[in-house]
């Protein structure tokens, strides 16, 4: 298994989200603004996600449903969905159609279903000095280290499901399935994770576990589209 070898001179800074249930028009979002460390029954283990921690500083969102700028649309690519491609960043991924653009401080972008609040889909992008993904260790570990520090509340339980890498016209993306349980829902979700050009991307989305069987072709469908465009 791959070391995961981080220094202070390449932080990164993800922001966390999660949901805080709204009454306005139906909507709920997730919104967490803290990490915190968890010990490790392995010293090596505990020595790689404090690194990787220390360099995942978190930025406090919060939610605003002010319109933004236009993304650049492509036709529609796959029946049911709608396709973004943002040229700056060179991204582009597919997100069902129905779903309306939010804004989230601190997410570069964020769709979601106004009448399902936990079915959505956002990415994040951060600088960084490494390379690859590979260069933060094996996709179980880092997958594990982004859930329980970053992608979910301290106070509910994780569990990863599956963690995979994949090659994509030369680039290396890590996936990941998970649950996040709180007290009153679950949520099962889906990730992906990349390294280029100086930027570390995270692409999560997800649904109510209750709509799970429902959803999760078409959240597959989503987290498989995700890609670097150059």
């Amino acid at each position: 298994m791959a070391s995961l070898k981080l220094s202070p001179s390449s932080p990164i800074s993800i922001s966390k989200v999660g949901v805080i249930p709204s009454s306005k028009k139906g909507l709920s979002f997730l919104v967490k603004a803290e990490h915190h460390s968890s010990s490790s029954s392995s010293h090596l283990q505990d020595k790689c996600q404090r690194r990787l921690i220390v360099t995942f500083g978190v930025v406090a969102p919060w939610i605003s449903l002010l319109s933004r700028a236009p993304l650049s649309f492509a036709a529609e690519s796959k029946k049911g969905f709608l396709a973004v491609s943002d040229n700056k960043d060179a991204y582009a991924f597919l997100y069902p159609f129905g779903w309306q653009e939010v804004v989230i401080e601190g997410q570069d972008k964020v769709y979601k279903d106004v009448i399902e609040p936990l079915e959505s889909v956002s990415v994040n992008l951060v600088p960084t000095s490494k390379q690859t993904i590979k260069e933060f260790g094996p996709p179980k570990q880092i997958a594990e280290t982004l859930i329980k520090k970053v992608l979910a509340p301290p106070n509910q339980k994780t569990t990863l499901i599956d963690a995979s890498e994949h090659d994509v016209d030369g680039k290396t993306y890590y996936q990941f399935e998970f649950t996040v349980q709180a007290r009153n829902y679950t949520r099962h979700a889906l990730g992906t994770i990349t390294v280029f050009n100086g930027n570390f991307y995270t692409l999560t989305t997800g649904a109510n576990e209750r709509r799970w069987e429902k959803m999760k072709d078409r959240l597959h469908t989503v987290v498989d589209s995700f890609k670097i465009t150059v």
